[in-house]
């Protein structure tokens, strides 16, 4: 089962794949761990992506395509996550075009829908651990009170620079522009199931689930 997780920034997306990951056993195809990774393999694709990131020129959309197929060829998985892609009408076309030519289908695209303000009310109190990257919340989530993280034990936690309210509006006009023509391109081919992002975790888990078991 292959799906797509969107919403805004902070939404939750990351938190509701590792689930998946974990649960279902999915991989998450995150474009920017994929441009990494490539980047160090050694590979015919990496060294494409390494030599394009070393002119600072932007990823086309041909090489995060490649990728992607290079995945879906090499990789074996109970389905994949696509998170941040595709995020133009384009790279949608493309990438149906490339599940098609792979013997795959996209079963489901799933939007995590929040409320703005009480999503920068959520991310300005996050942080996370710097050994694992746990998220927590100052109001929702609070890091424990021995200072040690729940997963790894660790003591170091961070906060994104650009966890601020005007970073985030910025940040969240940014995505709104981008992706509304995707959630009409989704919606018009019946793919697109809408959820609460803002619901508590277990709630979004078992909505994202209940849209998995159609």
């Amino acid at each position: 089962m292959n799906i797509i997780l969107m919403g805004p920034p902070g939404a939750g997306k990351g938190t509701q794949a590792r689930n998946l990951v974990e649960t279902r056993g999915m991989v998450q195809l995150s474009t920017g761990d994929m441009l990494r990774e490539a980047k160090d393999s050694g590979t015919e694709m990496g060294k494409i992506v390494a030599e394009v990131m070393a002119k600072g020129q932007l990823v086309t959309d041909e090489i995060v395509i490649g990728l992607i197929k290079e995945k879906l060829e090499t990789v074996k998985a109970n389905g994949f996550i696509f998170d941040g892609f595709p995020r133009t009408l384009a790279q949608a076309d493309a990438l149906g075009k490339l599940l098609e030519g792979e013997g795959q289908t996209l079963d489901a695209v799933i939007e995590m829908e929040v409320d703005d303000a009480a999503l920068v009310q959520r991310i300005t109190a996050r942080s996370t651990c710097a050994h694992c990257g746990e998220v927590y919340n100052d109001i929702t989530k609070p890091i424990p009170a021995d200072g040690k993280c729940t997963v790894c034990g660790g003591t170091e936690f961070k906060r994104r620079a650009d966890d601020n309210e005007e970073s985030l509006k910025t940040r969240l006009m940014e995505y709104y522009k981008k992706t509304s023509p995707l959630i009409g391109y989704y919606y018009a081919k019946g793919m697109l199931t809408k959820i609460d992002g803002l619901a508590d975790i277990d709630t979004v888990q078992g909505e994202i689930a209940a849209v998995l078991h159609k």
